[in-house]
């Protein structure tokens, strides 16, 4: 079973938006999303390996020890849209990174 998680968040006090990965440093996905919330973060996606699709960002190598930072900027994260294979998806970017959390919801 994988444990590669990627999550949105958004710190509304410092006014950050940040994508993180996650490859085996935990075990479930809600621990990953508990640990952000602890740290003043507000979820905005969550998603496991099996529903995201990477867009310009690879997945990283596996690391039990570090949580991964994929992409930060000072606001909000921002919703668009992304095409593959002829179809639109909703997409999610931060900074000049973006990625489909969801392949099943299209635009």
């Amino acid at each position: 079973m994988s444990n590669y998680f990627r999550i949105t968040a958004y710190h509304p006090a410092e006014n950050l938006s940040a994508i993180f990965d996650s490859n085996g440093y935990f075990e479930k996905l809600w621990q990953f999303s508990a640990y952000l919330i602890q740290k003043g973060l507000k979820i905005i996606e969550v998603e496991n390996e099996e529903k995201f699709d990477e867009g310009d960002m690879p997945k990283a190598e596996r690391d039990t020890a570090h949580i991964i930072l994929r992409a930060c900027s000072q606001g909000k994260p921002t919703n668009t849209a992304s095409t593959k294979n002829g179809i639109a998806y909703k997409a999610i970017a931060v900074e000049n990174k973006t990625y489909i959390p969801d392949t099943t919801i299209m635009v």
